[in-house]
């Protein structure tokens, strides 16, 4: 399933590739790429809500039950690949919030 490698930045249309992620804890490194994942979904599902469907050549509800599934999973993929520089963001909230605690 994820067998696929990520495009270099120049292919993806990306001027400059997303701040990798620092060397910590892989949990929190996943926590981070995960809430950066569900906020494009979320994105995406926003999106596609605002194209019309075609009555004639639409898939009808199936079309509609799928399209959740199909952001989520956009989503998902985006971030794998490197999504929009969230996810690095995230995790120095993470590590503050940790520091913070000890």
């Amino acid at each position: 399933m994820n067998d696929i490698p990520p495009l270099p930045a120049a292919a993806a249309g990306a001027s400059t590739p997303a701040k990798p992620l620092p060397k910590v804890d892989p949990k929190n490194a996943k926590t981070a790429q995960e809430f950066e994942s569900v906020f494009l979904g979320q994105m995406t599902q926003l999106m596609l809500q605002s194209v019309q469907q075609d009555e004639q050549f639409g898939g009808g509800n199936g079309e509609e039950i799928f399209r959740g599934v199909l952001a989520e999973k956009l989503g998902a993929e985006m971030a794998r690949r490197g999504g929009i520089g969230l996810a690095p963001h995230v995790l120095d909230q993470i590590l503050k919030l940790q520091q913070g605690q000890q």
